[in-house]
């Protein structure tokens, strides 16, 4: 607040963003809370399953890359670059690609981006008219609202079946003139879901039908940050190969467990009817958001990156103390196969109440309703593992409660 004319007081920030606020993230809020429990009780007595923070250490490749980048950081090192990443870079993400999507991709396919975020944004400010719309099965991660707003466009949520898995038919109810694009996220954040091969065609075959009677072109991004966080031998399908406008926007946040440092990268079908339009939209906004060009440094080092992750069977054993834990205590949920996420289902309605009643056992965990998922709560279990252990007995007493 300022100081208006005759020292009255007057808002000095954007309307938009003082509501916006106001609803902020239940995830920061739990993250916020949690750091006054923690210094209130002590950092050990309190267990914070909040924030999707990897906990693991970054692969020992990494670290050894990344010495080696900058003991041979040469002249211009630092310099602008194209806009949408060095084509070497870009060149060793499409390589990987082509095998992961079972599909031939160019680096012309590829641009560099400010991890996922910063690829969504750049998508959406590419492709969206204001009044647009942006479809996404719900639950979802909460900022998709946020990123469609920024551009004009609306995110319009559909439901999905008591699994999390696709209703297709539910998408299929909810596209319209306005729809611009569905944008997918598999494995999922908040439920760990994997969408199948077969759910995927058959989303792509509604969409190509959809865009054929509408006479437009409806894309279909999927959101894959967490693609190589699986289980039990699963494997995320290519969305490349069930539909020509697909567009994949993912970073190496969590299977390299480098979030600060804001990698990613978007890649285009190259099968897309207006790939070139596109990729040019796609090149000039990310320079004028304000990305001008994804992290140099970072760039070099994930070049040589391609396909290695953190070790995932830390997330599995994870996963497995977690749900035996829960399960033992007479939770319901659907076992996660991917991401570091569980969902179960609140044992009362009101799962905001419920949550406030694990905050009594000092667990931090968030609503489900701020993910679109009223009734449930998340869990993220890229903690240590006593975490998970010490926090079971908690569990227990807060379900007990309502028995």
């Amino acid at each position: 607040m300022g100081e208006g004319r005759g020292g009255s007081k007057v808002m000095t920030i954007a309307k938009k963003i003082e509501a916006a606020m106001s609803r902020s993230s239940w995830i920061r809020k739990m993250f916020e809370e949690g750091d006054r429990l923690k210094a209130e009780y002590g950092a050990d007595k309190v267990y914070d399953f909040s924030l999707g923070n990897p906990n693991l250490q970054p692969p020992d490749d990494f670290r050894q890359a990344l010495k080696k980048t900058i003991d041979s950081a040469g002249e211009r090192y630092h310099a602008y670059m194209p806009n949408s990443g060095y084509p070497y870079v870009r060149k060793s993400v499409a390589d990987y690609l082509s095998v992961e999507q079972e599909t031939p991709i160019t680096e012309n396919e590829v641009i560099m981006t400010c991890g996922a975020a910063g690829a969504l944004n750049v998508i959406f400010k590419a492709i969206l008219d204001p009044g647009d719309e942006i479809i996404t099965p719900a639950p979802y991660f909460v900022e998709y609202n946020f990123y469609a707003d920024n551009h004009g466009g609306t995110l319009k949520t559909v439901k999905t079946k008591s699994d999390f898995t696709l209703d297709i038919d539910a998408i299929a109810s909810a596209i319209t003139e306005k729809t611009k694009a569905v944008l997918i996220n598999s494995p999922n954040n908040p439920t760990g879901q994997i969408y199948s091969k077969e759910s995927l065609d058959d989303l792509g075959t509604l969409l190509k039908k959809k865009g054929k009677e509408l006479n437009q072109t409806i894309y279909l991004i999927s959101d894959e940050p967490y693609r190589k966080i699986v289980y039990d031998g699963i494997r995320v399908p290519s969305i490349f190969t069930c539909y020509s406008e697909t567009i994949i926007a993912t970073s190496y946040s969590k299977d390299l467990s480098i979030p600060g440092e804001r990698i990613g990268f978007i890649a285009v079908n190259p099968n897309a009817a207006f790939k070139n339009d596109l990729m040019g939209a796609m090149s000039l906004t990310n320079r004028i958001l304000g990305f001008v060009n994804a992290p140099a440094l970072m760039q070099r080092v994930v070049a040589c990156m391609q396909g290695l992750t953190v070790d995932i069977s830390a997330y599995a054993r994870k996963r497995e103390l977690l749900c035996e834990g829960l399960a033992s205590c007479g939770y319901e949920f659907v076992k996660p196969p991917g991401a570091f996420y569980l969902f179960p289902k609140s044992p009362v309605p009101d799962d905001v109440e419920f949550v406030r009643i694990l905050q009594k056992e000092l667990i931090l965990v968030v609503p489900g309703s701020g993910f679109g998922g009223p009734g449930h709560f998340r869990i993220a279990f890229c903690v240590e593992d006593e975490t998970i252990k010490k926090s079971i007995p908690g569990f227990k007493k807060a379900i007990e409660s309502f028995k």
